[in-house]
């Protein structure tokens, strides 16, 4: 009994900030709020039975509202009529590319949205969502800007035309849901916000000064059925918005499910989480949703109340269900403004600045990929921006994989310990034996890196032999086999042995089954580089040459 009210109180609680949020992250989606409600419903209990995270609260964020407002935004024939319509259809689309990954087990294909990437497009997107909601904010025309530059413009241009019992609202609402944040975490501030903020519109009718309500909001459930039919060039249009968000909204839920079931103790399969957010997004677009994934500030919230079991879920839903059938009455008088005061609070800790300072500090090509991405997704727009980030992420990837780190190996004083030369003083290289590292897989796209490298080691007129230690060498291709055959034939012809030592069975099987090992003969391959260096120098000794 004990667990089932701790995870009650899970799931009250998080319902007490889910509800707003669902409302107000409908908007940035481009439909009215209440479809936030209907996003939160039937998607929290089919996670319910096909998921298994026991903290992770699924529901509309910010992100993925972004996302689907981008994705329908370009689409010909969207109009205000079928929109709601389109939006089921994005969200079926995002559930069957990712219930087709989870088939394949492809859910390796998030590991392309690098950290740093990430970062900075989820900054980028923040301010993109939280320059979008001053108009509601303020109360003033929005000029249908979709960049932050079109934006400031039309902030410029309509200075004049605030309306200040809206602009008073939503900026009281936004510094008391600040200050609620510093000085007293656990309060559910969107809850009170909204409370307070309908019963002054209500009780002082400002609906009829000005100020924008929700107003009429449908009382009852979702509306279970298909959306309707559309052309398949809907679809076609549709899909490189709903692969974005099927990556992205997965990547964000199997992050946060990680994070808390490292913390508690359990494990979770990837590809079943995957599966789980295309059933979660089937069924947001059967019920008039659109599509969703997961939030890491309410997961955070679900966990700290005590959740212990994804069962925490159903109550959050049944708390949607009570809202939808019993108050929606109540949230006519619900302003605008202050549903654009939750947004731009819980967007305002998207915008990662922490992540900058430590790439600045430990990689700076990552903080070069993040800033990219960031200034990408600001001008170019939010789909162009996250490819322009994963193209120059794979960029890096494929030129740092073609030169990789390489070292020529020194003997550390008198031990059996050999490190590179250029990195260790005492570390003393040995006449007429080059030891040499290659920090990374050989293949085909760094294999001429490779033979350019050795030909520099060949300029030696005293070099006798060459030992690569293969002790970072994970794998070997075909291609990089075939440069090892012509390098060993040139090394042959100009008298200088090539030995090899610390290979790992995966590489030591394609040389013996490319015939390299018998070319060379075993006594060419050593467990260590020590064991080669002896071999080599007891070669010298037996042909007379000296060491």
């Amino acid at each position: 009994m004990t667990s089932v009210r701790r995870n009650f109180i899970a799931g009250t609680t998080t319902a007490v900030i889910l509800i707003p949020q669902s409302m107000a992250y409908a908007l940035v989606a481009g439909m009215p709020a209440y479809h936030g409600l209907y996003a939160s419903l039937l998607p929290l209990v089919a996670y319910t039975f096909i998921g298994r995270s026991r903290q992770l609260a699924i529901g509309p964020g910010a992100l993925d509202a972004l996302l689907v407002g981008t994705a329908l935004s370009g689409v010909a024939a969207v109009t205000q009529e079928n929109y709601t319509g389109v939006a089921m259809i994005l969200a079926l689309e995002v559930a069957a590319i990712q219930i087709v990954l989870a088939a394949l087990r492809a859910g390796f294909l998030v590991n392309y949205l690098s950290q740093p990437v990430l970062s900075g497009f989820t900054s980028a997107a923040a301010i993109i969502i939280g320059t979008g909601q001053l108009p509601n904010l303020l109360g003033y025309a929005s000029d249908d800007a979709r960049h932050p530059v079109d934006m400031a413009i039309a902030f410029a241009r309509h200075v004049a035309e605030f309306h200040p019992i809206t602009a008073a609202i939503g900026v009281a609402s936004l510094l008391i849901l600040i200050v609620l944040k510093r000085v007293w975490k656990s309060f559910p501030g969107a809850l009170a916000v909204v409370l307070v903020g309908t019963v002054i519109v209500a009780g002082l009718g400002l609906d009829q000064s000005g100020v924008r309500v929700l107003g009429e909001i449908p009382r009852g459930l979702p509306v279970i059925a298909l959306p309707p039919a559309m052309g398949l060039d809907v679809l076609v249009q549709l899909f490189p918005g709903a692969l974005t968000i099927a990556l992205t909204g997965y990547l964000a839920m199997i992050s946060i499910a990680r994070t808390f079931a490292d913390r508690n103790g359990y494990e979770i399969s990837p590809d079943r989480e995957l599966y789980a957010a295309g059933v979660v997004n089937a069924t947001a677009g059967i019920s008039q949703g659109f599509p969703l994934a997961a939030s890491f500030s309410r997961s955070a919230v679900m966990a700290a109340a005590g959740s212990t079991s994804r069962f925490a879920l159903l109550f959050t839903a049944g708390w949607v269900l009570l809202t939808l059938v019993f108050i929606t009455d109540y949230l006519y008088y619900l302003p605008g403004a202050v549903l654009a005061a939750i947004i731009i609070q819980g967007v305002s800790g998207l915008v990662d600045l922490k992540t900058v300072r430590r790439l600045w500090r430990v990689k700076r090509i990552d903080m070069v990929l993040l800033i990219i991405t960031f200034v990408a997704t600001l001008t170019l727009g939010v789909e162009p921006g996250i490819l322009s980030g994963i193209a120059c992420s794979l960029a890096v990837f494929v030129y740092s994989t073609s030169r990789p780190h390489t070292a020529v190996l020194g003997r550390l004083d008198d031990s059996i310990h050999f490190r590179n030369i250029n990195n260790y003083e005492n570390a003393r290289t040995i006449p007429g034996i080059k030891i040499l590292r290659f920090d990374s897989q050989m293949y085909f796209g760094n294999v001429s890196f490779f033979k350019d490298m050795m030909r520099g080691l060949e300029d030696d007129p005293d070099l006798q032999a060459v030992i690569i230690d293969g002790c970072s060498l994970n794998q070997i291709d075909s291609s990089a086999d075939s440069t090892l055959h012509a390098i060993a034939d040139r090394l042959r012809s100009q008298k200088i042995d090539l030995y090899f030592a610390s290979l790992k069975m995966p590489v030591l099987s394609v040389m013996r089954a490319s015939g390299l090992y018998d070319k060379l003969g075993p006594d060419r391959f050593y467990f260590d580089v020590d064991e080669a260096v002896r071999a080599c120098q007891a070669m010298s000794k037996k042909s007379g040459a000296p060491n």
